[in-house]
């Protein structure tokens, strides 16, 4: 009974000459309470029922007979259900709804008994709600609903009231008993004014106390509408007497409670004991979680865990402290969401993997064209996985141009091996915290990503891609490239030390995939303890069978067209990967095969006609005019002009270099937006020449009576590497001897001053770049001849290859037409 006199405040709603009501007023300034006397009461038993009415939901409260209670209502067709029997007879059903959360109940969401109830007066409040006060009348049953809408109307049914027929002494002393509790109430209670008893004592029908206590009282709603329900009044006597009982008891409880803790309490102690109280009622009343249940919980919880001795000691130790904790501190939610953790990490838990090495290569190949040389690393490395199962795992990274595949192939490494996949991003992250965790001591403390990513994970054994290693950074926030240091170290993550963890978390059994795309921004330390696997990107043929195979698929999919919808060849897929990407990877191709998808989708949508099957010219519409068409091979028809082969970081091209002879003093000029390395090949050439005039036919004094220059054309482009030694100088004989080089051959390599030849690298593009530009011999460093052999047959169809270790190999095959005795045709 903690909301006496508080429902209805009468000099604000003034109806004081309402003819069904009798007042009692306190003195002058107190609230006016309705009291309902024998006589109104027989007047109200005498009033007829309505066979039909209006019905209106109550969420959160039950009305009873005789009572007067304001209502709130927020709802349309509460509204106009107020509205409509204001303007009538002002009589309405009220019955309570079973979930108070619905907002617009039906007939299954409300009790069928109810209270017959007079609008009394209907206020329009400040908000914009509507108010009604009303007053009970008798009990009704919902007989049949007749609709719905715009609110529900049902016929209905009276159900009467069951009284002794005679006041016996048994129901006199129970109506006393009520009066008396509820006085003693009012009087033990600090929130209900005392001057509430003088209403008390001045009720005389019993019906209307009864009915007017079990309003107030502080009750469910299933309480009340329990109450309600019951037809014999002197057993609703009992069960509204059993409740004020029970509210007495926590009332007492709560004033002992309170009697204990009254004397010198700072603000710390006052709020913890509050909390004490709040759990001993609800341990009272069997309800609600107590904080000592949720601790019970957390240790029945940890039984099932697979801890060692050492971490399950260290979890009691820390769940013990809790116990001792005041809640209402901010500590104790950090301390809780700390055990939650330890709860919640999987610790010794571990996916069974599947060692099918067969499955693992199809689903590489599945999900990447290409690649080679990173799929064998890949199966080898679950190779050794297989047959020791207890190694520790290594960290990979692998680096690359964008695009090319990396993310996804840790994802595809999962899959192949059962494992669950988790990845983080670490491009742009500056703070230590977000790897090794904040400490426990700080507000707001949370653990660093690594281990919120395996609790995400729920295994120990995920695969775990660490995207973007290379673009960590640092700041006042500590370094956290350092931080990874422990992390990816095969003889430290057995023990990684997390700062809000506090404790030693085994990471061995974690395959660390990173990427990068750079090498050089990576720390070295960092850098050492992980394996570099080379991602150098595709070749054309590799991307049309990307472009065929998948994304062509993905894009139709995403726009909601199928294969019927729009067909790409890979002649037009060639065509578009030539002259609209320049790039190692596939995005910008999936773009450019994006724009084609959705020109079809276009068509379709504007229910235009369309070719189905693309054309060259169809592709150059949709795209516009090809931007990037790589160098073709020109005939060398004047001596001094060589091609030569290049790799850059978007494939492998052909690259022209030029020389020409001008009256002087022996000058060497060049030009071309070179480096410092072509620079250098291109004076060690210069000098080779003059240190061997008698082997390569040229006059010495050649040398001081003209300037030579070389260029190598695109001078707005940087050029640079250790690929253009032989070149050059195959050039400046061929310009010092006026000897024509070659029809259609090319050739990469470096050279020395003794004229030996020194392999290169990327020979692998730079040998379809050629291929892609019409040559037909190449010339390359012996050592390079293991590089052809790891390119597929397919590829080099079509090609002679010259393999040299000394330079006056290179002119004979290049300039002279001496018989050809190291060479390779397909």
């Amino acid at each position: 009974m903690t909301e006496w006199l508080r429902n209805i405040n009468m000099s604000e709603t003034k109806f004081l000459n309402m003819d069904s009501l009798s007042f009692q007023s306190i003195d002058e300034d107190a609230e006016l309470i309705p009291l309902m006397t024998p006589e109104d009461e027989e007047e109200i038993n005498k009033e007829e029922l309505p066979k039909t009415l209006p019905i209106l939901p109550l969420r959160n409260t039950v009305l009873f007979p005789g009572v007067v209670i304001p209502i709130t209502a927020g709802r349309d067709k509460s509204i106009q259900l107020i509205k409509d029997a204001n303007n009538g007879k002002k009589v309405i059903g009220v019955v309570s709804q079973k979930d108070e959360t619905i907002e617009n109940p039906t007939v299954e969401d409300i009790h069928t008994l109810g209270t017959v109830a007079r609008i009394l007066r209907v206020l329009q409040m400040p908000d914009g709600n509507t108010t009604i006060i009303i007053q009970g009348k008798k009990r009704f049953e919902v007989d049949a609903m007749l609709r719905e809408d715009p609110y529900m109307e049902a016929t209905v049914k009276e159900v009467p009231e069951t009284r002794p027929e005679n006041m016996d002494d048994e129901f006199k002393a129970i109506l006393d008993s009520i009066k008396e509790l509820a006085l003693q109430i009012i009087k033990e209670s600090p929130n209900i004014p005392s001057e509430a008893s003088f209403a008390i004592k001045n009720i005389e029908s019993s019906s209307f106390l009864i009915n007017f206590i079990s309003s107030n009282m502080n009750l469910a709603v299933k309480d009340k509408q329990e109450l309600l329900a019951i037809t014999d009044l002197k057993e609703r006597a009992l069960a509204t007497l059993k409740f004020m009982n029970l509210e007495m008891q926590q009332l007492e409880l709560k004033n002992d409670i309170q009697s204990k803790v009254r004397n010198d309490l700072d603000q710390q102690q006052r709020e913890y004991f509050l909390h004490q109280q709040m759990k001993t009622i609800q341990e009272e009343l069997g309800g609600g979680v107590s904080y000592e249940q949720e601790v019970e919980e957390m240790r029945t919880k940890s039984k099932k865990k697979k801890w060692n001795t050492e971490v399950k000691k260290h979890f009691d130790k820390e769940l013990a402290k809790m116990q001792r904790m005041n809640p209402q501190v901010a500590e104790y939610s950090i301390q809780r969401n700390y055990l939650e953790l330890f709860l919640d990490l999987p610790w010794n838990e571990f996916s069974k993997d599947k060692f099918d090495l067969k499955k693992a290569e199809i689903i590489l190949d599945r999900d990447h064209s290409g690649l080679e040389d990173v799929k064998k690393r890949i199966i080898e490395y679950l190779a050794v996985l297989k047959l020791r199962n207890d190694m520790k795992s290594p960290i990979l990274c692998l680096y690359g141009p964008p695009g090319v595949g990396k993310t996804s192939l840790g994802k595809s490494i999962a899959e192949a091996l059962g494992r669950k996949y988790v990845r983080i991003s670490l491009g742009g992250l500056r703070d230590e915290a977000e790897i090794r965790g904040h400490r426990k001591t700080y507000i707001g403390a949370m653990p660093g990503r690594i281990i919120q990513s395996l609790k995400k994970a729920g295994t120990s054994n995920p695969v775990f891609v660490l995207d973007e290693i290379d673009k960590l950074s640092s700041s006042h926030n500590g370094d956290p490239s350092s931080a990874m240091l422990e992390v990816l170290d095969p003889e430290q993550n057995t023990e990684f030390h997390d700062n809000f963890l506090e404790m030693g978390y085994d990471l061995s059994k974690v395959m660390f995939i990173a990427t990068a795309n750079s090498l050089s921004t990576i720390q070295p330390a960092l850098r050492d303890r992980m394996e570099i696997i080379n991602v150098t990107g595709y070749t054309t043929e590799e991307k049309v069978e990307i472009g065929s195979k998948h994304l062509l698929g993905k894009q139709l999919k995403e726009h909601g067209l199928t294969s019927k919808d729009l067909k790409i060849g890979k002649k037009q897929l060639e065509k578009i990967v030539e002259g609209y990407t320049r790039e190692s990877g596939v995005r910008g191709l999936e773009k450019q095969i994006a724009k084609m998808v959705r020109y079809a989708a276009k068509s379709i949508a504007m229910e235009d006609t369309y070719e189905k099957k693309v054309t060259n010219s169809i592709v150059e519409d949709v795209l516009g005019p090809a931007r990037m068409e790589r160098n073709k091979y020109e005939n060398n028809d004047v001596a001094g002009v060589v091609t030569g082969l290049a790799w850059t970081s978007v494939g492998g091209d052909i690259l022209f270099i030029e020389s020409t002879l001008s009256k002087g003093k022996g000058n060497l000029t060049i030009t071309g937006n070179l480096g410092k390395v072509m620079k250098e090949s291109s004076t060690i050439a210069m000098e080779y020449m003059k240190s061997n005039t008698d082997l390569l036919g040229v006059e010495p004094e050649v040398f001081s009576k003209y300037n030579v220059h070389i260029h190598v054309p695109a001078g707005a482009t940087p050029k640079d590497g250790p690929s253009a030694g032989i070149t050059m100088l195959t050039s400046l004989v061929s310009l010092f001897t006026q000897k024509k080089v070659k029809k259609d051959i090319a050739m990469t390599g470096e050279i020395t001053l003794r004229g030996k030849v020194l392999p290169v690298g990327g020979i692998k593009e730079k040998i379809l770049a050629a291929k892609r530009a019409g040559i037909k011999e190449i010339i390359l460093c012996e050592q390079n001849r293991r590089d052809i052999l790891e390119i597929k047959e397919s590829y080099l169809k079509g090609l002679t290859f010259h393999y040299v270790s000394e330079m006056s190999d290179v002119i004979k095959y290049a300039i002279t037409d001496e018989d050809v005795k190291n060479h390779k045709t397909l």
